[in-house]
Protein backbone atom coordinates (compact mmCIF):
# COMPACT_ATOMS: atom_id res chain seq x y z
CA UNK A 1 0.00 0.00 0.00
CA UNK A 2 2.91 2.63 -0.19
CA UNK A 3 3.07 5.60 -2.52
CA UNK A 4 6.46 6.64 -2.92
CA UNK A 5 6.03 7.48 -6.21
CA UNK A 6 3.06 9.80 -5.38
CA UNK A 7 2.60 12.48 -2.64
CA UNK A 8 3.03 10.92 0.84
CA UNK A 9 -0.20 11.33 2.75
CA UNK A 10 1.82 10.80 6.18
CA UNK A 11 3.71 13.97 5.44
CA UNK A 12 0.79 16.45 4.59
CA UNK A 13 -1.30 14.47 7.70
CA UNK A 14 2.15 15.00 10.33
CA UNK A 15 2.43 18.42 9.12
CA UNK A 16 -1.45 19.58 9.80
CA UNK A 17 -0.84 17.27 13.32
CA UNK A 18 1.92 19.52 13.80
CA UNK A 19 0.43 22.92 12.98
CA UNK A 20 -3.25 22.36 14.87
CA UNK A 21 -0.87 22.80 17.70
CA UNK A 22 -0.07 26.47 16.14
CA UNK A 23 -3.73 26.86 15.39
CA UNK A 24 -4.97 27.27 18.81
CA UNK A 25 -4.43 23.57 20.37
CA UNK A 26 -1.59 24.92 22.61
CA UNK A 27 -3.60 27.91 24.22
CA UNK A 28 -6.18 25.83 24.00
CA UNK A 29 -4.87 23.27 26.20
CA UNK A 30 -3.65 25.95 28.44
CA UNK A 31 -6.89 27.58 28.92
CA UNK A 32 -8.28 24.01 29.84
CA UNK A 33 -5.64 23.77 32.44
CA UNK A 34 -6.00 26.97 33.84
CA UNK A 35 -9.52 26.50 34.26
CA UNK A 36 -8.81 23.48 36.16
CA UNK A 37 -6.78 24.82 38.62
CA UNK A 38 -3.52 23.22 37.24
CA UNK A 39 -1.57 26.22 35.55
CA UNK A 40 2.24 25.10 37.01
CA UNK A 41 1.28 21.20 36.45
CA UNK A 42 3.88 19.19 34.19
CA UNK A 43 1.02 18.46 31.44
CA UNK A 44 0.47 22.58 31.50
CA UNK A 45 4.12 23.37 30.96
CA UNK A 46 4.87 21.50 27.88
CA UNK A 47 2.47 23.70 25.90
CA UNK A 48 4.83 26.48 26.79
CA UNK A 49 8.16 27.50 25.49
CA UNK A 50 11.33 26.60 27.77
CA UNK A 51 12.66 29.89 28.71
CA UNK A 52 16.11 29.02 28.20
CA UNK A 53 17.71 25.56 28.75
CA UNK A 54 15.21 22.53 28.97
CA UNK A 55 12.62 20.79 26.45
CA UNK A 56 9.28 21.17 26.17
CA UNK A 57 6.25 19.76 23.72
CA UNK A 58 6.15 23.16 22.54
CA UNK A 59 9.65 23.68 21.85
CA UNK A 60 9.28 20.57 19.58
CA UNK A 61 6.81 22.13 16.93
CA UNK A 62 9.18 24.06 14.84
CA UNK A 63 11.78 21.84 14.20
CA UNK A 64 9.28 19.10 13.17
CA UNK A 65 7.68 21.43 10.41
CA UNK A 66 11.43 22.03 9.57
CA UNK A 67 12.32 18.13 9.88
CA UNK A 68 9.33 18.12 7.45
CA UNK A 69 9.74 20.20 4.95
CA UNK A 70 13.30 18.21 4.21
CA UNK A 71 11.16 15.09 3.89
CA UNK A 72 9.26 16.45 0.95
CA UNK A 73 12.48 17.67 -1.07
CA UNK A 74 13.60 14.63 -2.03
CA UNK A 75 10.26 14.23 -3.59
CA UNK A 76 9.75 17.29 -5.16
CA UNK A 77 13.27 17.44 -6.74
CA UNK A 78 12.95 14.20 -8.01
CA UNK A 79 9.47 15.19 -9.75
CA UNK A 80 11.55 18.55 -10.70
CA UNK A 81 14.52 16.66 -12.66
CA UNK A 82 12.42 14.21 -14.50
CA UNK A 83 10.37 17.07 -15.69
CA UNK A 84 13.57 17.70 -17.37
CA UNK A 85 14.71 20.98 -14.91
CA UNK A 86 18.47 21.37 -14.46
CA UNK A 87 19.91 21.28 -10.86
CA UNK A 88 20.54 25.00 -11.10
CA UNK A 89 16.94 25.49 -12.14
CA UNK A 90 15.70 23.40 -9.24
CA UNK A 91 18.11 26.02 -7.06
CA UNK A 92 17.04 29.16 -8.43
CA UNK A 93 13.34 27.78 -7.76
CA UNK A 94 13.81 26.72 -4.10
CA UNK A 95 16.21 30.41 -3.43
CA UNK A 96 12.87 32.09 -5.07
CA UNK A 97 11.09 30.43 -2.29
CA UNK A 98 14.06 31.42 0.62
CA UNK A 99 13.46 34.52 -0.47
CA UNK A 100 9.52 34.27 -0.06
CA UNK A 101 9.77 33.30 3.40
CA UNK A 102 11.80 35.44 4.56
CA UNK A 103 9.72 38.03 3.11
CA UNK A 104 6.29 36.66 4.62
CA UNK A 105 8.39 35.93 8.28
CA UNK A 106 9.12 39.97 8.05
CA UNK A 107 5.35 40.93 7.24
CA UNK A 108 4.58 38.46 9.84
CA UNK A 109 6.57 40.06 12.33
CA UNK A 110 5.29 43.94 11.31
CA UNK A 111 7.26 45.24 9.27
CA UNK A 112 4.69 46.87 7.14
CA UNK A 113 3.15 48.53 10.54
CA UNK A 114 6.65 49.31 11.67
CA UNK A 115 9.29 49.09 8.99
CA UNK A 116 12.64 47.83 8.77
CA UNK A 117 14.52 49.46 11.09
CA UNK A 118 11.94 48.13 14.32
CA UNK A 119 11.27 45.05 13.08
CA UNK A 120 12.58 41.76 14.66
CA UNK A 121 14.21 40.28 11.34
CA UNK A 122 14.66 36.75 12.69
CA UNK A 123 11.62 34.96 12.21
CA UNK A 124 10.11 31.69 11.90
CA UNK A 125 9.49 31.45 8.10
CA UNK A 126 12.80 33.07 7.67
CA UNK A 127 14.80 30.37 9.46
CA UNK A 128 12.64 27.86 7.45
CA UNK A 129 13.44 29.46 4.37
CA UNK A 130 17.29 29.81 4.33
CA UNK A 131 17.90 26.70 7.20
CA UNK A 132 16.15 24.60 4.05
CA UNK A 133 17.45 26.46 1.13
CA UNK A 134 21.04 26.03 2.61
CA UNK A 135 20.21 21.86 3.09
CA UNK A 136 18.59 21.73 -0.83
CA UNK A 137 21.75 23.19 -2.07
CA UNK A 138 24.07 20.36 -0.26
CA UNK A 139 21.46 18.16 -1.31
CA UNK A 140 21.62 18.71 -4.95
CA UNK A 141 25.07 19.55 -5.15
CA UNK A 142 26.94 16.80 -2.88
CA UNK A 143 27.05 13.25 -2.59
CA UNK A 144 25.22 11.06 -0.35
CA UNK A 145 28.23 10.76 2.27
CA UNK A 146 29.50 13.99 1.98
CA UNK A 147 25.89 15.21 3.18
CA UNK A 148 26.52 13.65 6.62
CA UNK A 149 29.82 14.71 6.51
CA UNK A 150 28.60 18.18 6.08
CA UNK A 151 25.85 17.31 8.70
CA UNK A 152 28.40 15.90 11.73
CA UNK A 153 30.78 19.16 11.20
CA UNK A 154 27.94 21.31 11.60
CA UNK A 155 27.07 19.83 14.65
CA UNK A 156 30.22 19.31 16.10
CA UNK A 157 31.88 22.60 15.00
CA UNK A 158 28.87 24.60 16.13
CA UNK A 159 29.52 22.74 19.86
CA UNK A 160 32.79 23.80 20.31
CA UNK A 161 32.55 27.37 19.02
CA UNK A 162 29.38 27.33 21.39
CA UNK A 163 31.38 25.87 24.12
CA UNK A 164 34.81 28.01 24.01
CA UNK A 165 33.87 31.54 23.02
CA UNK A 166 32.06 34.20 25.22
CA UNK A 167 30.87 37.03 24.16
CA UNK A 168 33.01 40.19 24.28
CA UNK A 169 30.86 42.02 25.64
CA UNK A 170 30.62 40.03 28.72
CA UNK A 171 33.63 38.29 29.27
CA UNK A 172 32.70 37.36 33.02
CA UNK A 173 30.02 35.89 31.71
CA UNK A 174 29.39 31.78 31.03
CA UNK A 175 29.85 30.85 27.10
CA UNK A 176 26.32 29.40 26.90
CA UNK A 177 24.55 31.67 29.21
CA UNK A 178 22.00 34.01 27.67
CA UNK A 179 24.37 37.26 27.89
CA UNK A 180 27.86 35.00 27.41
CA UNK A 181 26.80 33.10 24.51
CA UNK A 182 28.81 34.36 21.26
CA UNK A 183 25.51 33.59 19.10
CA UNK A 184 23.60 36.06 20.86
CA UNK A 185 26.29 38.39 20.36
CA UNK A 186 26.32 38.10 16.52
CA UNK A 187 23.01 39.02 16.86
CA UNK A 188 24.10 41.99 18.52
CA UNK A 189 26.39 43.52 16.15
CA UNK A 190 25.17 42.15 12.62
CA UNK A 191 21.36 42.10 12.82
CA UNK A 192 19.40 44.91 11.23
CA UNK A 193 16.26 45.76 12.98
CA UNK A 194 15.18 44.88 16.83
CA UNK A 195 16.30 41.94 18.88
CA UNK A 196 13.90 39.12 20.34
CA UNK A 197 14.92 39.36 23.43
CA UNK A 198 16.25 43.24 23.85
CA UNK A 199 19.98 44.32 24.00
CA UNK A 200 20.60 39.80 24.28
CA UNK A 201 19.46 37.55 21.44
CA UNK A 202 17.31 37.18 18.51
CA UNK A 203 15.41 33.65 18.76
CA UNK A 204 16.03 32.86 15.44
CA UNK A 205 20.21 34.29 15.21
CA UNK A 206 22.11 34.24 12.46
CA UNK A 207 24.94 31.19 13.66
CA UNK A 208 21.93 29.39 15.39
CA UNK A 209 20.82 28.62 11.70
CA UNK A 210 23.60 26.35 11.33
CA UNK A 211 22.45 23.79 13.40
CA UNK A 212 19.06 24.15 11.92
CA UNK A 213 20.52 23.45 8.62
CA UNK A 214 21.21 20.03 10.09
CA UNK A 215 17.30 19.58 11.20
CA UNK A 216 16.33 19.89 7.37
CA UNK A 217 19.12 17.78 6.10
CA UNK A 218 18.35 15.23 8.90
CA UNK A 219 14.42 15.56 7.13
CA UNK A 220 16.30 15.19 3.41
CA UNK A 221 17.66 12.29 4.49
CA UNK A 222 14.76 10.38 5.85
CA UNK A 223 12.78 11.47 2.49
CA UNK A 224 15.45 10.29 0.55
CA UNK A 225 16.13 7.00 1.96
CA UNK A 226 12.22 6.81 2.05
CA UNK A 227 12.00 7.20 -1.62
CA UNK A 228 15.09 4.88 -3.07
CA UNK A 229 15.19 1.93 -0.56
CA UNK A 230 14.27 -1.29 -2.27
CA UNK A 231 12.77 -2.20 1.27
CA UNK A 232 9.23 -3.40 2.78
CA UNK A 233 7.33 -0.23 4.80
CA UNK A 234 7.77 -2.11 7.60
CA UNK A 235 11.59 -2.33 7.08
CA UNK A 236 11.71 0.97 6.78
CA UNK A 237 10.08 1.63 9.47
CA UNK A 238 12.36 -0.38 11.50
CA UNK A 239 15.15 1.71 10.20
CA UNK A 240 14.08 5.45 10.86
CA UNK A 241 12.39 3.98 14.51
CA UNK A 242 16.44 3.13 14.27
CA UNK A 243 17.61 5.57 13.72
CA UNK A 244 15.54 8.22 15.82
CA UNK A 245 16.43 6.58 19.13
CA UNK A 246 20.16 6.86 18.13
CA UNK A 247 19.91 10.42 17.27
CA UNK A 248 18.13 10.98 20.76
CA UNK A 249 21.08 8.87 22.89
CA UNK A 250 23.35 11.31 21.06
CA UNK A 251 22.11 13.85 21.66
CA UNK A 252 21.10 13.43 25.49
CA UNK A 253 25.48 11.89 25.23
CA UNK A 254 25.72 15.93 24.15
CA UNK A 255 23.65 17.09 26.65
CA UNK A 256 24.61 15.35 30.06
CA UNK A 257 27.59 13.42 29.49
CA UNK A 258 30.82 15.69 29.11
CA UNK A 259 30.36 17.24 32.10
CA UNK A 260 31.27 20.86 31.95
CA UNK A 261 31.53 20.53 28.40
CA UNK A 262 28.35 19.57 27.36
CA UNK A 263 25.66 21.11 25.68
CA UNK A 264 22.37 21.55 27.52
CA UNK A 265 19.17 20.84 25.24
CA UNK A 266 18.38 24.82 24.14
CA UNK A 267 15.97 25.50 21.38
CA UNK A 268 16.79 29.10 21.58
CA UNK A 269 20.45 28.29 20.64
CA UNK A 270 19.50 25.28 18.58
CA UNK A 271 21.99 23.40 20.37
CA UNK A 272 23.36 20.72 19.09
CA UNK A 273 21.62 18.41 21.13
CA UNK A 274 18.42 20.11 20.70
CA UNK A 275 19.23 19.48 16.86
CA UNK A 276 19.84 15.63 17.43
CA UNK A 277 17.09 14.57 20.12
CA UNK A 278 14.21 16.63 18.56
CA UNK A 279 15.93 15.30 15.17
CA UNK A 280 15.44 12.08 16.76
CA UNK A 281 11.98 12.40 18.16
CA UNK A 282 10.85 13.90 14.80
CA UNK A 283 12.20 10.97 12.67
CA UNK A 284 9.87 8.58 15.05
CA UNK A 285 7.16 10.62 14.47
CA UNK A 286 7.42 10.45 10.86
CA UNK A 287 8.07 6.53 11.15
CA UNK A 288 4.67 6.60 12.89
CA UNK A 289 2.63 8.42 10.43
CA UNK A 290 4.36 6.78 7.58
CA UNK A 291 3.80 3.41 9.10
CA UNK A 292 -0.01 3.74 9.72
CA UNK A 293 -1.12 5.91 6.46
CA UNK A 294 1.06 4.93 3.41
CA UNK A 295 2.48 1.57 4.59
CA UNK A 296 -1.03 0.31 6.09
CA UNK A 297 -3.36 2.17 4.81
CA UNK A 298 -5.32 3.75 7.22
CA UNK A 299 -5.99 7.24 5.92
CA UNK A 300 -9.52 8.07 6.58
CA UNK A 301 -9.04 9.61 9.78
CA UNK A 302 -6.68 11.85 8.05
CA UNK A 303 -8.48 14.57 6.62
CA UNK A 304 -8.76 16.58 9.41
CA UNK A 305 -5.11 17.18 9.68
CA UNK A 306 -4.74 17.20 6.12
CA UNK A 307 -6.75 20.36 5.68
CA UNK A 308 -4.44 22.35 7.67
CA UNK A 309 -0.85 20.41 6.60
CA UNK A 310 -1.73 21.48 2.71
CA UNK A 311 -1.70 25.11 3.25
CA UNK A 312 0.45 25.37 6.55
CA UNK A 313 1.86 28.92 5.45
CA UNK A 314 -1.38 30.12 4.55
CA UNK A 315 -2.82 29.48 8.43
CA UNK A 316 0.39 30.57 9.80
CA UNK A 317 0.40 34.44 8.33
CA UNK A 318 -3.97 34.35 8.27
CA UNK A 319 -3.63 34.43 12.02
CA UNK A 320 -2.12 37.23 12.12
CA UNK A 321 -4.07 38.93 9.35
CA UNK A 322 -7.83 37.79 9.98
CA UNK A 323 -9.46 38.06 13.29
CA UNK A 324 -10.40 34.70 13.82
CA UNK A 325 -10.59 34.85 17.63
CA UNK A 326 -13.53 37.90 16.80
CA UNK A 327 -15.29 35.51 14.79
CA UNK A 328 -15.15 32.71 17.20
CA UNK A 329 -16.71 35.00 20.11
CA UNK A 330 -19.21 36.78 17.70
CA UNK A 331 -20.91 33.50 17.51
CA UNK A 332 -19.74 31.91 21.00
CA UNK A 333 -19.42 35.49 23.45
CA UNK A 334 -23.13 34.64 24.35
CA UNK A 335 -22.90 30.77 25.23
CA UNK A 336 -19.66 31.76 27.56
CA UNK A 337 -21.73 34.37 29.29
CA UNK A 338 -23.55 31.09 30.77
CA UNK A 339 -20.06 29.85 31.77
CA UNK A 340 -17.88 30.58 34.64
CA UNK A 341 -15.40 32.61 32.72
CA UNK A 342 -12.31 30.34 32.55
CA UNK A 343 -14.52 28.19 30.81
CA UNK A 344 -16.02 30.57 28.89
CA UNK A 345 -12.21 31.47 27.32
CA UNK A 346 -12.04 27.46 26.50
CA UNK A 347 -15.15 28.21 24.42
CA UNK A 348 -13.62 30.81 22.64
CA UNK A 349 -10.09 29.44 22.00
CA UNK A 350 -11.94 26.30 20.98
CA UNK A 351 -14.16 28.53 18.73
CA UNK A 352 -11.07 29.87 17.14
CA UNK A 353 -9.79 26.52 16.11
CA UNK A 354 -13.07 25.48 14.49
CA UNK A 355 -12.94 29.29 12.92
CA UNK A 356 -9.26 28.29 11.56
CA UNK A 357 -10.29 24.74 10.30
CA UNK A 358 -13.36 26.21 8.61
CA UNK A 359 -11.68 29.09 6.63
CA UNK A 360 -8.83 26.07 5.32
CA UNK A 361 -11.75 23.61 4.54
CA UNK A 362 -12.76 26.59 2.48
CA UNK A 363 -9.65 26.73 0.85
CA UNK A 364 -9.55 22.74 0.51
CA UNK A 365 -12.82 22.60 -0.82
CA UNK A 366 -11.85 25.27 -3.70
CA UNK A 367 -8.60 23.90 -4.42
CA UNK A 368 -7.04 26.63 -3.26
CA UNK A 369 -3.59 26.60 -1.87
CA UNK A 370 -0.83 28.75 -1.29
CA UNK A 371 2.62 27.10 -2.85
CA UNK A 372 5.65 28.90 -1.74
Amino acid sequence: METENKRLMSLDALRGADMLFITGLSSLMIAICHALGCDGSWFAQQFHHVQWNGLHFQDTIFPLFLFLAGVSFPFSCAKSLERGLTRGRVARKAFRRALTLFAFGLIYNGVLKVGFGDVVWGSVLGRIGIAWFCAALAYLYLPGKARVALAVALLVGYWAVMASLVAPDHPDALSLSPEGNISGYLDRILLPGKLTVPELYSNQGILSTLPAVVTALLGMFTGDYVRMSCASGGRKVAVLLAAAACLALAGLLVAFGFGAGSMPLNKILWSTSFTLVVGGYSAAMFALFYWVIDVKGYRKWTFFFRVIGMNSITIYMAQKIIPFRSISAFFLEGAGTHLPSVWAAVLIQAGYIVVCWLFLLFLYRKNVFLKV
